[in-house]
């Protein structure tokens, strides 16, 4: 399975150029980004959250970052709490399970971005399989993100 049905609807109807970069089978974005010799700070993933109220945001990070669910709560005055990994798997049924694209729109899904990525000349993203990555410019991410809101809510984990 290459590039998902639904992105690669979403990158064609949008004119947003990108490269792909092909690379071992992985089971994680980490290792993704690994295998493809990418700076993990350049490739972006994508969390599922949920509110109070039962409504989904994606939340666009680093990689090698880890989320700050009360900077998200205190920013949107929410009660966010992580989407269960078989309700995810249900939402991105074009998708291997565990590389979904962070591209939420192209979900139908609001999107937080962090702030670091749009600050990146590249950004890498899983294409919705363990053995592809798209390669985005500064230019090309920003407009994929499109009405994205951005702000800092991540922060570096070491491995």
């Amino acid at each position: 399975m290459p590039i998902s049905n639904r992105l690669d609807h979403y990158l064609t109807e949008h004119h947003i150029h990108f490269q792909t970069v092909n690379h071992s089978h992985s089971h994680s974005s980490l290792q993704s980004g690994v295998a493809a010799g990418v700076p993990l700070n350049n490739l972006a993933k994508g969390v599922i959250l949920e509110d109070h109220q039962g409504r989904h945001v994606m939340a666009v990070l680093p990689a090698n970052n880890k989320i700050s669910l009360s900077r998200l709560n205190d920013e949107f005055n929410a009660s966010f709490h992580l989407v269960k990994e078989r309700e995810v798997y249900r939402m991105f049924t074009d998708c291997e399970n565990g590389a979904i694209p962070p591209v939420g729109s192209a979900y139908h899904i609001l999107t937080v971005c962090d702030e670091v990525l749009a600050n990146l000349d590249y950004v890498y993203l899983e294409a919705g399989d363990h053995e592809t990555l798209i390669k985005l410019d500064k230019e090309a991410f920003k407009e994929l993100m499109g009405e994205s809101r951005y702000l800092r809510f991540s922060s570096e984990v070491f491995h």
